[in-house]
């Protein structure tokens, strides 16, 4: 915890001061100066090739960025988060993801007691019943061979998951249908079962306390859809699994307990899949892309522990995303991959990132006077070109971006690579030089129409190249993010790992319930709007 406030920092004073004396630099410029930047402002390490040639920053910049990294104490907040001590203030907790793809013979110590056993425990066991499934060996209640798989979760327990199954469906057992389903909107339970059949259908059930509202009104959803045909209520044991640590709920639920896989309150949501909240995953992709996936989660975490910050991965991201949200006043990243597997990543970063860090005070509960995590948006490029890149092109906003890409493709379908990877070069050449009105009028365009086809430029991005989408690939990817997270939340001085603010909207959802559901008239004591509101709704259904 700091002593002073950020803003007070001479760390930080000093990038206020750079920032006055800089902020007007043009990236044509500084190329133009430093023939060599291109190759300078790089960084490769665990197959991932870093290219931040193209940000406003300087030298002098760089040196500033990591000198506030040190002053606020981020290479002894690495260690404690590492070493198991209980960072997250709030819950008083423990935070360590990192645990969940710690080696067998390393020890994280938690109250005292070893945590790495634990997590291999519950690995072997999803890796047996992944397995069993994935074989035909495990038989539904008729004795069908189960081929259908769907994940009940939501956020962290659905978002994770999904987004991995979808980025690694190369590597899927294509004889199952994986579906995923978190909206307590009926219509995502309804649409994900319609085409299937209850004897060949697995249900895993993914909520720690077991009592999450919309995770469990779907499961219970699917618990009626299945007895509708199979008749017996002894046949959930055999179609339903569970993810959580409420023993007696799983079995009330009708869940053989055996069948249930445990997780620890020191993983949070948003970074649990790969835990036993991806055992859906490990059914598709099998036990062995699992573990190197989680091999790679590990190769990052090391490379994060370990590397001097100026040539660190997650430190350099996380610098960079803080220069641009807390001088320049960015509110956005967009995350860009150019890559259809990938198609979810931006909804999965944009959790993890605006759940861990959309936070207004600090570690000490004091109002922050600056700001903190930035919205995360985007989508798969090319799609995104046709779309929102005018905004950031000739907009009037500053919108950073991640560019992600890959050398090789797992689909050689010719010359699609060729032409996908050619719009990603071109794009973050485009925005970071743009085209000038001497260019464009250089080019015999109407003198009416120059203004219009001036590109400023001057737009930063970061692009992130690797040589191929694999399991590894993702884990390492993944934990780059989580740790550049980590890295910001250090530095705004702000608790990463709680989560107060989805809570108050469902304390008053359960309010709402009963309200909405009462055959007379309730007496209503929200706000006139809400009152309003909630009258409305009751008139119009009673058309139903």
């Amino acid at each position: 915890m700091m002593s002073t406030k950020l803003t007070d920092q001479p760390s930080w004073r000093a990038l206020k001061d750079h920032f006055q004396k800089t902020h007007d630099l043009h990236l044509r410029t500084l190329f133009a100066e430093d023939p060599k930047r291109g190759a300078r402002f790089t960084l490769e390490a665990e197959g991932l090739y870093l290219d931040y040639s193209k940000n406003r920053i300087t030298d002098e910049t760089l040196k500033l960025l990591l000198n506030l990294a040190e002053s606020v104490g981020l290479r002894q907040r690495i260690d404690a988060m590492f070493s198991g001590e209980k960072i997250n203030v709030t819950e008083k907790r423990a935070v360590l993801h990192v645990a969940l793809r710690a080696n067998k013979d390393q020890s994280i110590i938690v109250d005292g007691q070893n945590v790495v056993p634990e997590v291999h425990a519950v690995l072997d066991k999803m890796a047996g019943f992944a397995n069993r499934v994935r074989s035909g060996e495990w038989k539904g209640h008729t004795g069908k061979r189960i081929r259908n798989i769907i994940n009940i979760g939501i956020g962290g327990s659905d978002l994770g998951p999904y987004m991995a199954y979808d980025a690694l469906r190369y590597y899927s057992d294509r004889n199952l249908t994986c579906r995923f389903v978190s909206n307590v909107d009926g219509t995502d339970f309804a649409e994900a079962v319609h085409d299937l059949d209850p004897e060949e259908t697995l249900f895993i059930v993914v909520s720690k306390t077991f009592t999450t509202i919309e995770t469990l009104t779907n499961a219970r959803s699917a618990r009626a859809w299945s007895l509708n045909k199979l008749k017996d209520a002894g046949a959930v044991a055999k179609h339903f699994v569970a993810v959580s640590t409420n023993e007696k709920e799983v079995a009330k639920f009708g869940i053989d307990t055996a069948n249930m896989f445990g997780f620890w309150d020191w993983v949070g949501g948003r970074y649990s899949f790969d835990s036993a909240v991806g055992l859906s995953l490990m059914i598709a992709i099998g036990p062995e892309n699992f573990k190197e996936m989680l091999a790679g989660f590990h190769a990052m975490d090391e490379h994060f522990r370990t590397a001097p910050f100026e040539q660190n991965l997650p430190v350099l991201l996380a610098l960079i995303g803080i220069w641009y949200n807390n001088f320049y006043g960015a509110e956005t990243v967009a995350i860009l991959p150019y890559d259809q597997y990938l198609d979810r990543l931006s909804s999965y970063l944009q959790q993890l990132d605006m759940e861990s860090n959309g936070k207004h005070v600090d570690l000490e509960g004091n109002v922050v006077n600056y700001q903190t995590g930035p919205i995360i948006w985007g989508q798969p490029g090319t799609n995104g070109q046709h779309a929102f890149y005018q905004l950031i092109h000739q907009g009037t906003k500053l919108i950073p971006a991640d560019f992600i890409g890959f050398s090789q493709t797992l689909n050689p379908v010719k010359p699609h690579h060729d032409l996908l990877m050619a719009n990603f070069f071109a794009q973050t050449e485009a925005l970071a030089f743009g085209k000038t009105s001497e260019e464009v009028a250089a080019d015999g365009v109407a003198d009416f129409q120059v203004a219009h086809r001036t590109f400023e430029g001057n737009h930063p991005t970061n692009t992130i190249l690797a040589e191929r989408l694999t399991p590894a690939l993702l884990g390492k990817l993944i934990a780059l993010y989580e740790h550049k997270v980590f890295v910001q939340g250090t530095i705004w001085n702000i608790n990463s790992f709680d989560q107060w603010g989805v809570e108050l909207g469902k304390v008053l959802a359960n309010r709402i319930i009963p309200e909405l559901e009462s055959a007379t008239e309730p007496q209503l004591k929200h706000d006139s709007s809400t009152n309003t509101l909630i009258n409305h709704y009751r008139q119009q259904r009673k058309a139903e």
